[in-house]
């Protein structure tokens, strides 16, 4: 496990786990979100964006965390782990909301600084309605990538503890 590829619904806890993973296994972290959202949630444009990544998916080992389809092939074609996140819509919409909450007026860690949390109609829509419009073809990325690569997929944060725990049973080894 030297690149892995993090996908999965806003709310499922992609972040969260890259920084487990990136303190279990001492690997360096990008989180997406930060990288393409500019000061005031300004878009980073298309062909910075896809510079950006190549950048990052060039080094020897990172963990990236994050969906953005449009250059998901990139990421997936280069890693040697992809972990999806497939949790359920109300699971991942409770932590949306959640951590609405939590960082309500700043950005949380994973976003650029001068993006404060925010919540609109539109993203809660798109957190609903993951599983039936982008699901389907993230598993079809998966399958398309998955020859010669570690495929994890995690359906709950059981599964996602007992995943760490076995990798740190590993590594204690």
């Amino acid at each position: 496990m030297k690149r892995i590829a993090i996908i999965g619904s806003s709310g499922a806890g992609k972040s969260t786990l890259s920084r487990q993973l990136s303190s279990l296994l001492a690997l360096p972290i990008t989180h997406l979100d930060k990288l393409y959202w500019q000061p005031n949630w300004q878009q980073t444009p298309t062909t910075e964006w896809k510079v950006l990544q190549q950048q990052y998916i060039q080094q020897d080992a990172w963990i990236i965390d994050g969906n953005y389809r449009n250059t998901m092939d990139m990421r997936l074609n280069l890693a040697d782990t992809i972990i999806f996140m497939d949790f359920s819509r109300l699971r991942c919409l409770y932590h949306v909301l959640k951590r609405r909450v939590q960082y309500a007026g700043r950005a949380r860690p994973d976003m650029n600084e001068q993006c404060p949390e925010r919540v609109n109609w539109e993203f809660i829509q798109w957190v609903w309605n993951f599983p039936r419009d982008v699901r389907p073809g993230t598993l079809q990325k998966i399958q398309q990538y998955s020859a010669g690569r570690e495929v994890i997929i995690l359906r709950n944060p059981r599964q996602v503890k007992r995943f760490l725990k076995k990798l740190h049973s590993t590594m204690a080894n």
